[in-house]
């Protein structure tokens, strides 16, 4: 399937993979969150991956968010069993296509704070500077790189830093296409602070950025921060909207699917041609998101 906007001119994306899982059974609670279950329930990934399609994705984003090289070596595995996971993940989400009958794999490479498991996916607050960036998701892009995933998704990079990683790495690797999407702190800034547009402009005139855009965002950023974006195809994939009570240990807020669906219909509408959901978005967000894009 072709990378571009289809004539409802929006690819639709999958929602959240292990919001989805959880719903299933499976507990994540875990360092590896979605990637756990490369290791012990791969079908379950596989079923999730079907349900997306049902609901009306185009693309699926593969469960190799949190499968890092270091992260599955950390858990005892050497190394060329963490490549083999990775690449299992990739797997999955083809299997899933194909049985629906097409659509694209986009492998998911996560920030490095995703590694961490700390939340430093939402603040950028790393340990590792432009250099060891690079070194570090080096490993599994070069893995990644090398399957049939139709492109990389670069995703919740939260950091300018890790954007210039993420550049460098394309670099490297001209046979591959990707999208960069990035956490947002509000309507402008990434969430180390650093303007969205400013990160966008590193992409900027790359023929293999199929778009730039954010994710793991709240909603109500989105249509200001597509105001951010020009000189790319823009990608919008942010959560339900729902925010996360610590102290009650729950998510607490509005979380419509409809009007999900209805909010996509405005992303489109402001420029976004490819659009999604994130965490705690389920099939029927993204069955609402096809309702209303048609």
């Amino acid at each position: 399937m072709s990378s571009e906007p289809d004539e409802t001119g929006v690819l639709i994306l999958d929602g959240g993979l292990a919001t989805h899982l959880e719903a299933l059974g499976c507990d994540l609670r875990d360092d590896l969150w979605s990637a756990r279950l490369l290791l012990e329930n791969p079908e379950m990934i596989l079923r999730a991956h079907r349900d997306y399609f049902a609901a009306g994705a185009d693309v699926a984003i593969t469960a190799s968010y949190q499968a890092g090289i270091q992260g599955l070596m950390r858990r005892g595995h050497v190394r060329y069993e963490a490549e083999a996971l990775i690449q299992l993940s990739v797997e999955l989400a083809a299997q899933a296509r194909d049985e629906s009958g097409g659509g694209m794999v986009a492998a998911s490479v996560g920030p490095y704070g995703a590694y961490l498991a700390n939340g430093a996916e939402y603040t950028g607050d790393y340990d590792l500077d432009e250099d060891g960036l690079v070194a570090w998701h080096r490993p599994r892009w070069e893995v990644l790189a090398g399957t049939h995933a139709d492109l990389l998704a670069c995703e919740t990079i939260p950091s300018y830093a890790e954007a210039r990683a993420i550049a460098r790495l394309l670099e490297e690797t001209p046979n591959v296409n990707a999208w960069v999407s990035f956490s947002c702190r509000d309507g402008e800034h990434i969430s180390d602070g650093t303007p969205l547009e400013r990160c966008a402009a590193l992409f900027a005139g790359n023929p293999r950025v199929v778009a730039v855009g954010v994710n793991c965002t709240a909603p109500s950023h989105v249509k200001s921060l597509i105001g951010c974006l020009s000189d790319s195809p823009i990608i919008v994939y942010p959560n339900s909207g729902e925010t996360w009570n610590a102290a009650r240990h729950r998510w607490e807020g509005l979380a419509d699917p409809v009007e999900f669906g209805a909010a996509a219909r405005e992303w489109r509408d402001a420029g976004a041609v490819y659009i999604g959901g994130c965490c705690r978005t389920t099939p029927e967000h993204i069955r609402q998101i096809r309702a209303q894009l048609g």
